[in-house]
């Protein structure tokens, strides 16, 4: 098979998995995946009396459900995905932060709605030099957001493409950038949004790898941290220190 081929198989987002794959995929047992998809839990639907699971769907499942799984299971989640070959880095290295250039942060982004939290977010992942269509892009947070708000509870936004777009940037990168006092941009109860990272990933794989591990750095001390950063720099050690504890507790 030609490295085309095999690259179109890993990244086709529309293959169905059975209950089995599925499991095995998102690293939960398959006893525990057939009663939450009986009470009907999971992205999945019946036939012919077997399970079957979209891809796309899934994938998106596990970017809503993410921030609600504790510690054991993000881990057991992340080290499902890094088994992919495509992701030939360490487990246990910087996932998020070895992503995050001080080009791609910003402490005070001039954006007043939500609309113009996405085009400049999109500024400043131009800025980075790694982006190929700024255009292509913007459109594809657009539709992400028209779909599901990727705000969290905690003050947090994750915008990011639907599907990987692995010919919208020279590698995957993620830009961090700070809002204050903070915008409505669809969090659970209302709550505002001032701190948004910006993930662009080449690969499914890849791109719940990293939100699994930003789900393990940003705990209230950390999120607290992050808001009364003074600089870029500041604001960047401190993901970095935090990420480097939680490689640590993994090994």
């Amino acid at each position: 098979m030609s490295t085309t081929a095999r690259w179109l198989v890993r990244s086709m987002p529309y293959r169905s998995m059975s209950l089995e794959e599925f499991a095995k995929h998102v690293a939960m047992d398959v006893r525990e995946v057939r009663k939450l998809a009986n009470r009907g839990k999971l992205p999945g639907h019946k036939v012919g009396g077997q399970w079957r699971f979209n891809q796309a769907r899934v994938t998106e499942w596990l970017q809503q459900e993410m921030h609600a799984l504790d510690e054991d299971r993000l881990i057991a989640l992340e080290r499902a995905m890094s088994r992919a070959a495509s992701d030939a880095v360490d487990g246990a290295g910087m996932v998020v932060t070895d992503l995050i250039g001080l080009d791609g942060v910003d402490i005070a982004l001039p954006a007043k709605t939500k609309p113009s939290v996405l085009r400049e977010l999109v500024k400043l992942a131009d800025r980075t030099g790694l982006l190929y269509d700024r255009e292509g892009l913007l459109k594809a947070l657009e539709q992400r957001e028209s779909l599901c708000s990727t705000a969290l509870p905690n003050g947090v936004a994750i915008p990011h493409p639907r599907q990987p777009m692995p010919y919208v940037s020279a590698e995957p990168f993620i830009c961090v950038a700070r809002l204050s006092p903070g915008i409505a941009f669809g969090a659970p109860k209302r709550e505002l949004t001032r701190i948004f990272f910006l993930i662009c990933c080449h690969t499914d794989r890849y791109h719940l790898r990293v939100l699994a591990r930003l789900m393990r750095i940003l705990d209230d001390p950390t999120v607290a941290l992050v808001l009364e950063a003074e600089t870029r720099e500041e604001l960047l050690e401190t993901l970095i220190a935090k990420e480097g504890r939680v490689v640590a507790q993994t090994r």
